[in-house]
Order: C-alpha cells, then sequence, then structure tokens
C-alpha cells in the first residue's frame, strides 16, 4: 500500500501526487509501488528492498545525496489471553526533496503521523519529522517495556496460586519479548550516535539537541529493558526451584508413605512362607503377627517424623 502526505498551511493531508516536501510511506508494498517509487524519486531500489527484509538490522547507508536509516520498532500481537511483543525495521530514505518511509506492516506509530497527532509535525521539516519519529519510536518502547512489567507481576501473582506450566511458559515468552527489545534498543542506539554525525543533523542545533534527546530516551529505555530482564529471570528461577522443591517434598512424602507400608507385607510375607512358623495353626498367632506389623510400621513412622521425612 502507497500513501502519500503532505503539510500545506500546518495541515497534513492524503494526495495523489509525489511533489517536493512530501511524505510517501510505503507498506507492503508491490512490485509495482516500487518501481513507480524508484522511477519518480530516482532512488536505490535496493534501500527499499532492504527495509522489507524483516531479518534486517539497523543500519545508515548513504549514496548519491539519500540517505537510508532503518531502525527497529516494537510490534505488539495478541497471543490467546495475553499478549506477545517483538520488533520489526523500519526504513526511512531521506532525499533532497522527499521522505520515504517503508515497513512490512500497518504500526500505530506511523499511524499518529499520517492521523496528524504529533504535535508541530510538518512533511516539509524532514530532518525534525526523523527525529520526531525516532523519539516517538523510543517512547513506544518505553511504553511496552512498562506493559510488560505489569504483565509479569500479574503473572507472578498467579504462579504464587496455581504453581502451573502455564504461567511459567508466559513469562518465558514475556523474558523472550526482552531480548528482542534489548538487541533492538542497542542497534537502534548505535544508529542514533551515527546520525550525530551527519550534515543534514548538524546542519540545525536545535535538530542536534533534539537527537540528544531521543539518545537519553533510548538509554533510559535500554536500562529498564535491562534491569525487566534481570527481574522476569530471576523471578522464573526462583518459582522453578519451588515448583522442583515441591516436587522433592511430594517424592520424599511418597518414598516415606512407602516404607511404611512395606513393613506389614515383610511380615506377612515371613508368615505366609510354606514352612514350619511360630504359632502355627493358633488364632493367636494371627493376632501377634498383625501386631509386630502394626508395631513395626509404627516404629518406623516415629522414626521417619522425628526426621521430618513426613
Amino acid at each position: 500500500m502507497l500513501s502519500i502526505f503532505k503539510t500545506i498551511d500546518g495541515k497534513t493531508s492524503k494526495q495523489n501526487d509525489i511533489t517536493p516536501g512530501c511524505w510517501v510511506h510505503m507498506c507492503r508494498p508491490d512490485d509495482e509501488e516500487i518501481d513507480r517509487i524508484v522511477s519518480e524519486l530516482s532512488i536505490d531500489g535496493d534501500y527499499l528492498m532492504a527495509a522489507l527484509d524483516d531479518e534486517e538490522s539497523p543500519r545508515v547507508d548513504s549514496e548519491e545525496g539519500d540517505t537510508l536509516i532503518i531502525i527497529d520498532i516494537p510490534v505488539v500481537e495478541k497471543s490467546g489471553k495475553s499478549f506477545s511483543y517483538s520488533t520489526l525495521p523500519l526504513g526511512i530514505i531521506y532525499t533532497d526533496e522527499n521522505i520515504i518511509t517503508v515497513c512490512l506492516r500497518e504500526t500505530s506509530l506511523i499511524d499518529m503521523f499520517a492521523e496528524g497527532k504529533v504535535k508541530g509535525f510538518s512533511t516539509n521539516k524532514k530532518t525534525r519529522f526523523i527525529l520526531q519519529l525516532l523519539q516517538r519510536n523510543a517512547a513506544r518502547f518505553l511504553q511496552y517495556l512498562k506493559q510488560i512489567d505489569k504483565s509479569s507481576v500479574t503473572i507472578e501473582a498467579e504462579l504464587h496460586k496455581s504453581m502451573q506450566n502455564r504461567e511459567l511458559i508466559q513469562m518465558l515468552a514475556l523474558e523472550k519479548s526482552l531480548v528482542y527489545f534489548s538487541t533492538s534498543l542497542t542497534s537502534n542506539e548505535r544508529v542514533l550516535k551515527k546520525l550525530l554525525r551527519l550534515d543534514f543533523i548538524q546542519r540545525y542545533p536545535d535538530d542536534t539537541e533534539l537527537l540528544e534527546d531521543v539518545l537519553v530516551e533510548n538509554e533510559q529505555a535500554i536500562s529498564m529493558c535491562s534491569i525487566y530482564r534481570d527481574i522476569l529471570s530471576g523471578t522464573m528461577d526462583a518459582f522453578a526451584s519451588i515448583i522442583s522443591n515441591n516436587l522433592n517434598i511430594i517424592m520424599k512424602l511418597l518414598a516415606s508413605i512407602t516404607i511404611v507400608l512395606s513393613i506389614p507385607a515383610i511380615v506377612a510375607a515371613f508368615f505366609g512362607m510354606n514352612t514350619g512358623v511360630p504359632w502355627e495353626g493358633s488364632m493367636t498367632g494371627f493376632y501377634i503377627a498383625i501386631g509386630i506389623a502394626l508395631g513395626g510400621s509404627l516404629i518406623t513412622a516415629l522414626i521417619l517424623w522425628v526426621k521430618k521425612m513426613f
């Protein structure tokens, strides 16, 4: 899908033709749309294809006056009764006259700009637009990190009650999300630091200050991600140990019960042999055998109780 936006008299709206000062957004573009952008804007088609590779790492590349910026953006998807978090690349192509963004799927980050919800946004201010996009992206990481933290607290409360594998699997999914976020935020930080050295950023002092603010937010997100990841990992290890300890307690109890119940079986085996035994043929012998079995079981149970095997 190809969308073209332009800010005129402070209002951003869609239009059909690509003119200087336009913002072109491409979401899952087909070959025809890619060919149109390549021919009309004379940009390298590899730039577009790189942004459409879901395995592409964040980077900055400049060639013939055009600059490609690839960053990772956070995305959230509903998975059953919970949510899963991951990242995907967003390509930003800076040219002398236009800004092109390329993404594999629709994202609320782009929708905020397209719907005019970002204060001070203008397609004519290309550098400021890029920095606003980066700033909103860092803020979105922080927002999702807080959601992950709240989810982990909720799952932890459920674990206190149930101790089921389902909660541990949910926590494992959250830890996996934090790994994705940590890797993406670190890669994004390298991109942001490289942008500080680019000419079109250094041209405007205010934009340089804004980029430094974005770096601070990104570093804050990295710090939060590391803290939440350590907490989640420690919580999972603790509950895994508790579950393992509970299993050991159950196995110890079952072993103790087995030992106690084996005493009557041993006594019955002795008196049930096909040889002569004491009190054979006497009713009194039966009660004596029962007494020996019960006494042995009680003594064994007492010993195990003293040793805290029950």
